[in-house]
């Protein structure tokens, strides 16, 4: 298993389509972006920037449950990529039993990023699926209007532009 860091979220342009971006925490520093939807992409990022809505989302609830009834998240890994979808699974611990769930890559690190869980991948899913950390540039500038992209699609998506 390789530590991962969640860098964060983006739009890939030209295509306007979220996309998380997670790094390896050492090493080789690989890349790892997939590809997510609107409302993971949002829930994301408001777990990152801390904001709490008045009436707890999905991943909110979700985590306030696994507390109530006394389970720890313990670990999210990024595992496989098939058919260009990826596949995560959710480990938890419920009393002495060691469970674990698959689940959505971007269901799983908004639940990790609310629970402060770590998040790992499998090393071949790293061979296999990352990228080399110079493929992103560390510009303040050109991260500031990416984020600047997202908030503004955010800001004006609508259900009927997900119509088939």
């Amino acid at each position: 298993m390789t530590p991962l860091e969640l860098v964060g979220v983006r739009i890939e342009v030209p295509a306007n389509t979220p996309m998380m971006l997670l790094q390896e925490s050492s090493g080789d520093r690989r890349l790892l972006p997939i590809y997510i939807g609107t409302p993971e992409a949002q829930s994301i990022h408001t777990a990152i920037e801390g904001i709490e809505p008045l009436r707890p989302l999905t991943h909110d609830l979700f985590v306030t449950v696994l507390g109530q009834i006394g389970a720890t998240l313990d670990r999210v890994i990024i595992t496989e990529v098939r058919e260009h979808t990826f596949y995560a699974e959710l480990q938890y611990t419920l009393g002495d039993d060691e469970h674990t769930v698959s689940a959505r890559p971007s269901d799983a690190v908004a639940l990790a990023v609310r629970s402060g869980t770590p998040i790992f991948a499998n090393e071949a899913l790293l061979d296999e699926a990352g990228q080399p950390a110079e493929v992103v540039e560390d510009d303040e500038e050109e991260e500031a209007e990416i984020i600047d992209e997202f908030k503004d699609f955010i800001e004006h998506v609508n259900p009927d532009d997900f119509a088939t």
